[in-house]
Formats: structure tokens, sequence, C-alpha cells
């Protein structure tokens, strides 16, 4: 693999098992005495492209396009059945924020354990803690319970975290939609200090505003495959509407 590149995927496929029943009795449709059928389902086909280190990668798709399940596969949680992932550096995934977090714990020692959870040493947390509460704008709730935080305050504090911890490859699945207006141009902010210290970020969205402000590239998904992969920005929404109005119009 060069080692410019962050990514690389080559003749990746990826399948998933589905259940198909067609009961005609109770006894079928809760499933006694009757065997599932299981056909595979192509979810990823025949995947190739790299990413080379600093890049701002956007990826565009319809629901059910592969978006999700590819960003996945980028992290490890799913590999695939065939073709080859490679990947040069330390990833973070962020597709749920607040991952791993402890409702009866206060803020402040969720930032700790989330560290934990990333590989980060507790003196290394500790010292980011100032930082981490203050960009989150959590400061009057920082000692409460996180059961007492809005989704939103959960969201917040999941990317402040993340934010501080200087990943080098950084996997994105809507997570921008959190906090009001004022967080949100910092979050985008700090997404580009990152990618000047040569973070690799990955995005999956569907906000369009996003993809104009953040990435330098943008890889189209149709029906799990990689339909267009261009530097022309406008040129990838377009290919994303078109996409989109003929899966309404069928």
């Amino acid at each position: 693999m060069n080692e410019n590149l962050a990514l690389e995927l080559s003749g990746v496929y990826l399948t998933y098992p589905i259940t198909k029943q067609s009961p005609k009795s109770i006894r079928k449709l809760f499933g006694f005495f009757q065997g599932k059928k299981q056909s595979p389902v192509a979810t990823l086909s025949d995947i190739n492209f790299s990413v080379s280190k600093g890049e701002v990668i956007g990826i565009l798709g319809h629901n059910g396009a592969g978006k999700s399940t590819l960003l996945r596969l980028l992290s490890g949680i799913y590999q695939p059945d065939k073709g080859d992932v490679k990947v040069n550096g330390e990833i973070t995934l962020l597709a749920s924020l607040g991952t791993g977090f402890q409702r009866n714990l206060s803020g402040r020692d969720n930032i700790v354990l989330s560290g934990a959870l990333h590989g980060i040493s507790i003196e290394k947390v500790r010292a980011l803690v100032p930082s981490i509460i203050l960009f989150s704008g959590l400061e009057d709730a920082i000692d409460k319970p996180l059961r007492t935080y809005s989704s939103g305050m959960r969201a917040r504090l999941g990317f402040s975290i993340v934010a501080h911890l200087e990943p080098e490859i950084l996997l994105f699945d809507e997570v921008f939609a959190v906090g009001d207006s004022s967080f949100r141009t910092r979050s985008k902010q700090r997404i580009a200090e990152m990618v000047q210290g040569e973070t690799t970020v990955v995005i999956v969205t569907h906000n369009e505003q996003l993809i104009r402000d953040m990435c330098t590239r943008v890889l189209c998904m149709d029906e799990g495959r990689l339909v267009l992969d261009t530097k022309n920005v406008e040129e990838a929404i377009n290919r994303y509407h078109k996409n989109s109005n003929e899966k309404d119009s069928n």
C-alpha cells in the first residue's frame, strides 16, 4: 500500500443473508416447524477507490444505497466477503454520538470513560477535559448525570470528545445535525483544523451544503455500487438528485 494513502479498497463485495417466508398459517407465521430460507443480497458490489492522507471525502446516496455499510466496512465492523480493504492509520468512527456513554455517570466522568475506550491514557484525557467541556458548551451541566441530558447535549459531548482525540482517520455518519448553528460552525472549523494536521476525513451525509463546505471529493453510491467518484462537488450532487428522483418515480 502506498504510504501516502490512508484507505484503499479493491474489488470489495459484501452480502447479507435475508429471510424469505410466506406464512400461510399461524404456525408458519411464528416459525413453528418451519425452516427459514436464506438468500444472500448484495449490499456492496465491486467497490474500488483509495483515499489519500489528509483528504476530506463525502459519500452521497439515497437511503439504502450502501453508504453507512461502506463506512462500517472501512472501520472494521464488517469484513468483506471478497476483495481487500487496506487501512493506514488509526480509525475513529462517529456513527452514533455518545456510544459507550454511561447514563448514571456525569458528563465529566463520561469524558474520561470515552477516552479510555478510545485507548487514550487517563492522564492525557484529564488534561483535555477543560478544552472538551468548553468546546461542548455544557459547562453548566457537565457534573450532572448523563441521564439528565437531552439527546442533543449527549451528541455535542460525544463530538467534542472525539474532536479532541486527534485520530488519523475520522469517519462520520450523519452526525453534523447536532447543536445550534454556533456549535455546528465550531464543529466544521474543528474538522478543518484536523485536516490541516493531516487527519483523513470521510463523511456520510444527506446535507448538500456540508458537502460543499467541507469536501474536496465526493463518492456517489447507488444500490451498493460506486457510480461516481469526482472532485466536482456539483456534479456529484446532481447525480445524487438524479438517482434519488429515479427511486422516487419507481
